[in-house]
């Protein structure tokens, strides 16, 4: 049941939010032939290049839009889910196996990354599955030793900050207090999953200043993390909501280790160290070097529902009941809100539906710079009739998620040849590409202006401002 309702929600409106500048820079790489790939990977995103290859082949099958490149992610949530109600199973009998998969199905943050084009509903559900290999393997089971080990190697690979699990694990075994040599062999397969990553590790290093701008360790933070894995952010639920959400999920926790004598102790042993570990690893290292970006910790969110159905078997069922209400209400609302085609911090679709009713073939385009330019690769079927007058080599051909933009003098003189351009300028979400973008046009409008073109048409929509200038 965990599977189909959660399928059933990833499926649910999953094309119509906006693809934002993550999934357009997914969709790029996707069309681009293999050489391109390779050509990507090895200068920048490398971290990312198992989800890159799997959507590069979806792509083939299935073609290329927002449907088939987040279909994945929502099969991957949908694992996640199945996996989840195993390991609850596993951990305390078919109660909490059925409580923890149907509430990971229906929490919101799961649902949004179901409908998104990136890597993280894949880690989220890799993680599961090596959660559930850890307890088999603590069991004394050998047989699941190498198959935890592939799993560590393949959560890695889809991306390396999911090796923080490593170490909750490792806090699960030292609680466990397993025989030496179950110890031995689960710290061979550890080394072993690690060691299969350490060349993307090297890679990976090498590219550290592709990461972008991700805000500061505050004391805030921790509360802020934990509100995230119950809602996503960007205005999906209003702060009063937030204000229920998450102080009910924090008492529903607390009493659960209140009630530990009650409670299923290898639940505590595995949910407490998987949710806990770490975030409060990644923001230590983050404090000298920025990294703590919610989205990293996806793989975290099952851990939170595990402990939130722990606590309800240990709850009366006046408590029961008491606590799938104040759960309600927030989560049906922030459902709503995350399938708004302006969900998400672009909403592209605008762009895409202004210029297939308003652009005529022969139209020039002009994007304020960046990756904002991906929206013409993404969407080719769109923007294959009109002329980049921006751009000189395209992300593809140069190797990079950046287009090359023209210099002074070509861009004038393609302005002064086009009789109508479209300006598109899009809203970044770090304030230093933020100010370059607005630098950016503030440069192209003037030269527009001189270019003997003026305002015909305008239209500001979430994190995008189109603009038609004719002469």
């Amino acid at each position: 049941m965990p599977f189909i309702v959660a399928l059933g929600l990833g499926m649910w409106r999953i094309a119509r939010p906006s693809a934002w500048t993550d999934e357009i820079v997914t969709m790029d790489v996707a069309r681009r032939s293999w050489p391109q790939l390779v050509q990507l990977l090895e200068h920048v995103d490398a971290v990312h290049g198992l989800h890159y290859v799997l959507m590069h082949l979806v792509g083939r099958l299935g073609g290329i839009s927002e449907f088939t490149m987040r279909l994945p992610s929502a099969l991957a949530v949908a694992v996640a889910a199945a996996g989840l109600s195993w390991l609850g199973r596993l951990l305390s009998g078919p109660r909490l196996g059925l409580y923890a998969g149907l509430l990971l199905a229906v929490l919101p943050t799961a649902s949004r990354y179901a409908q998104e084009a990136r890597s993280f509903a894949f880690v989220m559900a890799v993680a599961v599955l090596a959660t559930y290999a850890l307890v088999k393997t603590l069991s004394g089971d050998r047989r699941w030793a190498a198959g935890y080990a592939v799993l560590i190697a393949l959560l890695g690979w889809f991306n390396v900050l999911g090796l923080l699990l490593v170490a909750a694990h490792g806090v699960t075994a030292a609680l466990r207090r397993p025989g030496r040599r179950v110890v031995k062999r689960l710290l061979l397969a550890q080394a072993s999953g690690i060691a299969a990553v350490v060349p993307l590790l090297v890679l990976g290093f090498t590219q550290r200043s592709a990461v972008g701008e991700i805000a500061p360790i505050t004391g805030g933070t921790p509360y802020n993390f934990l509100t995230w894995l119950l809602t996503p952010g960007q205005g999906t639920l209003p702060a009063a909501l937030k204000l229920v959400l998450t102080p009910t999920a924090l008492v529903a926790v607390a009493l659960l280790v209140a009630r530990r004598r009650k409670a299923p102790h290898l639940a505590l042993a595995v949910g407490v160290p998987w949710l806990t570990v770490p975030p409060l690893l990644l923001m230590a290292v983050a404090l000298g070097n920025p990294l703590f970006a919610y989205c990293y910790l996806l793989f975290c969110l099952p851990a939170l529902a595990l402990l939130i159905a722990a606590a309800a078997t240990v709850f009366t069922p006046p408590q029961q009941v008491l606590l799938a209400l104040l759960l309600a209400v927030p989560i049906a609302l922030s459902h709503q809100a995350i399938r708004q085609q302006d969900s998400r911090s672009w909403d592209t679709t605008a762009v895409i539906t202004t210029l297939q009713d308003r652009a005529v073939p022969g139209d020039g385009f002009l994007f304020s710079g960046g990756r904002c330019g991906l929206i013409a690769s993404a969407h080719p079927e769109v923007f294959a009739p009109l002329q980049d007058v921006g751009t000189t080599r395209t992300a593809a051909e140069r190797g990079t998620l950046d287009n090359q933009s023209a210099d002074k003098a070509p861009l004038r003189r393609r302005l002064t040849q086009a009789p109508r351009v479209w300006h598109i300028t899009c809203q970044h979400l770090s304030s230093g590409a933020r100010q370059a973008g607005a630098r950016t046009a503030a440069s192209q409008k003037q030269a527009l202006t001189r270019a003997g073109l003026s305002l015909a048409y305008y239209r500001n929509v979430h994190g995008l401002k189109i603009t038609l200038y004719q002469r």
